[in-house]
């Protein structure tokens, strides 16, 4: 057993330090990223925003939106759609805006060669991008699957995770990962860290992977923990390349999930984890006796049209830009100065 003593924070424990601007309006931020990828040698351009893949966000009618919206936002569409559903998407809509998300199942395997011996992938329009996406990243049969993925995809952009730790993410970027999702225990119905006790503080996690990936020419995906749309621009501004977001793009129109309405007339509309009662009674007939949910269910309002959300989203980033005078989004890192604004804990003991 060790203690590590050094400080780890997450996003609600610091705020950016403004600095002054040539800027004079939030009009002139540019908040689109080009990145060209390591391992798979495809070029990204636009906003660098992932709708995560979990029930109710990582909707096709959400990847829809977004691809005619022309921003470049993205989605990390749920596995759990039909293959059939999956392949008239991509034939009708092409793939620039869709991650094809699976786990490390045989069964993932098998509906993934499906679709890659399928016309619509000979035609073009297929997988150009793959989300492979465990609940924890440290397991060597998950390295070994990245790998295998690699070589099934050699040009294929493949992002993998969740891991929180920089020689985790060196391992999977080595392993031929372009992009290492980061995050385990943030997300607003995951319940991990209550169950288990484990975890890492979202912002420290990504300013020490995102650290580990740029040395080897890789990316990193802030995924889970952003409640506000200040907390992208905290992301961003400790290194991150990407942001995914689940409960921030939850109950939506586009999130296809069923709405109820209660005695007043409220509408509601169910989210859950994917590692829930819920997702697991869902997808897999009930959680399997060797292990616990570490997911919540919960009703959230009906939030209707996404336009305004994501006008708030996209707005606090490029307001935030403006506060420290970064004109594009790859500049916030730069110009980012956190300060503490929780209390200063002295010992292992919290005494203060």
């Amino acid at each position: 057993m060790r203690i590590e003593e050094d400080v780890k924070l997450d996003y609600k424990d610091v705020l950016i330090r403004p600095k002054r601007s040539t800027l004079a309006s939030r009009r002139e931020v540019d908040i689109s990223r080009r990145y060209k990828f390591k391992w798979s040698g495809h070029t990204f351009d636009g906003i660098p925003i992932i709708a995560a893949n979990m029930d109710g966000v990582g909707t096709l009618s959400m990847a829809k939106y977004f691809a005619e919206d022309g921003n470049g936002l993205s989605v990390a569409v749920t596995k759990h759609y039909a293959l059939d559903d999956l392949q008239a998407y991509y034939a009708e809509h092409g793939n620039r805006n869709i991650w094809y998300s699976i786990g490390v199942s045989e069964k993932d395997v098998e509906k993934l060669d499906a679709f890659l011996a399928s016309d619509v992938q000979k035609g073009g329009n297929g997988i150009d991008k793959l989300c492979i996406d465990v609940a924890n990243g440290y397991s060597e049969h998950f390295v070994e699957f990245v790998k295998r993925m690699r070589d099934k995809l050699p040009e294929t952009t493949i992002m993998a995770g969740n891991v929180v730790t920089g020689e985790m993410v060196e391992e999977l970027v080595l392993s031929g990962a372009d992009v290492v999702k980061v995050g385990i225990g943030p997300g607003s119905v995951c319940t991990t860290r209550k169950m288990t006790g484990v975890g890492y503080p979202q912002l420290s996690a990504v300013i020490e992977c995102a650290d580990a990936a740029h040395g080897l020419k890789g990316f990193v995906c802030a995924d889970g923990g952003c409640t506000v749309p200040g907390d992208l621009a905290k992301a961003f501004g400790a290194g991150a390349d990407f942001v995914m977001l689940g409960g921030m793009l939850a109950g939506h129109d586009l999130c296809e999930g069923s709405i109820d309405e209660d005695e007043n007339g409220d509408k509601f509309v169910t989210f859950y984890g994917m590692s829930s009662d819920t997702a697991m009674q869902k997808h897999s007939g009930g959680v399997a006796e060797y292990r616990a949910s570490e997911g919540k269910t919960v009703r959230i309002p009906y939030r209707g049209d996404i336009a305004e959300t994501m006008q708030g989203i996209l707005g606090g980033l490029r307001s935030a830009c403006t506060y420290v005078g970064a004109v594009e989004l790859k500049e916030l890192s730069k110009r980012t100065t956190f300060i503490r604004v929780t209390q200063q804990i002295n010992n292992v003991f919290g005494t203060s």
